[in-house]
């Protein structure tokens, strides 16, 4: 049997998990759409699905039994809360949350609900190329890992809606996520170095170098530039103690002709990603047909908040910036 979802928030990320989730992927059925713009859920909504008054209507209704949360990131805590006291399986896209505050409600609601119902949207954990490097690391034949260089650059980003903060608050937790699961370590504290201004982003603060010190030791830099013009070019390089992996360019094909040899670039993170897209969706469907979560917890969620305060900070001090975490509630231990 199909597992009746309902969406909300038929934005850009909306509209296309919808597509997914419909014309894609199989044992699944969209039943039910919510936005803040009803003309919007309207025209987003599959045929047969309902268009609710409010995401709380789509929460509570008995012909949904999955949630996925595309709304804007402030809006994400009264809506994970009203799944998980639903009872309800839940895919949220990222940020979790917008504040450490927010993250430890929703995380504290989860424990006491007894086992897992998010599963948050860093797709970068599905993608094959990063499986295939993080099973080279945890294979150990390297040894240790020592550092991680993770290269995150778009083409361009909307002018006037893409702030000075957003790299940090918004691009930056793709990265510390993945850094997070691929090492197998906790970021302990955040460094923000701002280089020359790019001329392409006016007033926006761009590019970023940003230290994530982890509490093995280890250390990953992220650069993070968002008006690079050529593409949408994701990097990633760990150097252990016996040898060094990386992530391969995509798409891999390397085309030589009389303008000589090159390699395409992807246009955005969808043409980049999709395949990872679909799979963390595959592996949620599976998982909430079964009425809890796997992947990103929302244990990942806070970390990922936390490093991206941290972030914020320390690109206004100069200064290295200390995240303070609670314990790993036992939850989230096998997550």
């Amino acid at each position: 049997m199909a597992l009746k979802v309902g969406v909300i928030g038929t934005g850009m990320i909306g509209q296309d998990h919808i597509r997914r989730l419909t014309k894609v992927l199989s044992g699944v059925d969209v039943v039910g759409v919510a936005d803040i713009e009803r003309a919007r859920a309207e025209a987003a909504a599959p045929e047969g699905a309902t268009v609710f008054d409010t995401p709380q209507d789509l929460i509570a209704s008995d012909t949904v039994e999955a949630i996925v949360i595309c709304s804007w990131g402030p809006a994400h805590e009264e809506q994970l809360l009203g799944c998980i006291a639903a009872g309800k399986p839940v895919f949220c896209e990222k940020p979790l949350v917008t504040s450490e505050a927010a993250a430890l409600k929703v995380m504290e609601a989860e424990v006491a609900y007894g086992h897992r119902l998010v599963q948050v949207g860093f797709m970068r954990r599905f993608d094959a190329d990063y499986r295939r490097l993080k099973a080279v690391i945890d294979g150990g034949t390297l040894g240790a890992p020592l550092m991680y260089k993770s290269i995150h650059r778009n083409a361009s980003v909307p002018a006037g809606l893409y702030t000075s903060d957003m790299p940090l608050n918004d691009t930056l937790v793709h990265d510390a996520d993945v850094s997070r699961w691929l090492l197998d370590d906790e970021v302990v504290g955040v460094e923000v170095r701002v280089p020359r201004r790019s001329s392409r982003g006016g007033e926006l603060r761009d590019p970023h170098i940003v230290l994530l010190h982890c509490g093995s030791g280890a250390i990953v830099t992220v650069e993070i530039s968002v008006n690079i013009s050529y593409g949408y070019d994701i990097r990633g390089e760990v150097a252990c103690e016996q040898g060094v992996a990386a992530l391969p360019n995509r798409p891999a094909t390397v085309v030589s002709d009389r303008f000589g040899i090159r390699q395409e670039i992807p246009e955005d993170w969808r043409e980049r990603f999709i395949e990872a897209y679909d799979q963390e969706f595959r592996e949620w469907i599976v998982a909430a047909g079964q009425g809890t979560a796997t992947g990103p917890s929302t244990w990942d969620g806070y970390a990922a908040t936390l490093v991206a305060d941290a972030a914020l900070r320390a690109v206004e001090s100069g200064a290295f910036e200390q995240i303070a975490m609670i314990a790993k509630p036992a939850l989230y231990e096998t997550a």
